[in-house]
């Protein structure tokens, strides 16, 4: 059996896309043309390789599939280097696209600097998916992405892991707020009462440091924040204390303008995995991720 090029790289468009007609853009064809192609390419394999939700999921066939897909798009991008036939990474040429994942606050603090010079460097462009760490491991795993930071030490199968180090998290608040809500030493009484910031409700950061405290993790009032920076500005404005890694908080701690409210700081071990593929481009995003975040992420725990 041969899998069509052509119908890997539509159904990879599609959950790119979200949407047939989103993939009908990118390809500039018809939606009926992508709907075709797919169930052609069902019929081929004798399965099904899209759930036609809103947006569109693969199967675990058509996760196999899209990876396949993306592979062959970065193996035509290496070959076309080694052929001098890319443009360096300057004009408006076709650029390689490369989807990769990373959790909010490297996001936010140290992971666009390596992409920034990687894309002045090489014909590509990044398509990044933001989540918690403990899960970006999974969009490796559906072929969603090529390369992701993650918390998971043991490599995914078919991946290539590195270790970044660990960022570094310490519980802050204002000033105000720790007179007004903590005045007496964050004891477990006022952490019960006193309104706390999390991130999104897969957020466990604050639990587990209650927990260390000795209180209760059900008890305080919580605020979600679902944004990196928002966040953090949240707990400057005294919306609630939180822990913040040290890319955000050490400037305002040096200022004043925010106080450790005591308790453990708490590491969070991050990775880089990669597809396990000899490929120029991806040993190049590797070698600039990695540096840079071992760098930073050791200057993180000083």
């Amino acid at each position: 059996m041969k899998i069509p090029v052509e119908l890997a790289e539509t159904l990879a468009a599609v959950l790119d896309g979200g949407t047939l007609d989103a993939a009908a853009r990118a390809l500039q064809i018809t939606p009926s043309a992508v709907s075709q192609r797919i169930k052609t390419l069902e019929e081929q394999l004798g399965r099904v390789v899209l759930i036609r939700s809103k947006p569109a999921r693969a199967t675990d066939a058509g996760a196999a599939i899209v990876r396949m897909a993306r592979q062959v798009a970065l193996l035509e991008h290496d070959t076309l280097s080694a052929l001098g036939a890319d443009d360096g990474g300057q004009g408006a040429g076709r650029r390689t696209s490369v989807p990769l994942a990373v959790n909010a606050d490297s996001l936010a603090t140290w992971f666009l600097e390596p992409l920034a010079r990687l894309s002045a460097q090489h014909p590509v462009v990044f398509e990044l998916h933001r989540d918690d760490q403990d899960f970006t491991a999974a969009l490796l795993e559906s072929g969603t992405v090529m390369g992701a930071v993650t918390s998971r030490a043991a490599p995914v199968a078919g991946c290539r892991v590195s270790p970044l180090g660990a960022m570094r998290y310490e519980a802050v608040a204002t000033p105000a707020f720790a007179s007004r809500w903590l005045a007496d030493g964050a004891t477990v009484a006022e952490l019960d009462v006193a309104p706390l910031v999390d991130f999104d409700r897969r957020d466990d950061l604050q639990t587990e440091w209650l927990r260390s405290a000795g209180a209760d993790p059900l008890m305080p009032p919580r605020h979600l924040v679902p944004a990196s920076n928002d966040f953090a500005t949240a707990v400057r404005l005294g919306l609630g204390w939180a822990l913040l890694p040290r890319f955000q908080s050490s400037h305002a701690l040096a200022s004043g303008d925010l106080v450790p409210i005591g308790g453990m700081h708490i590491d969070v071990p991050l990775y880089w995995q990669q597809w396990n593929l000899r490929s120029p481009l991806l040993d190049a995003i590797a070698e600039e991720i990695v540096a840079d975040g071992r760098r930073l992420l050791a200057v993180s725990r000083r």
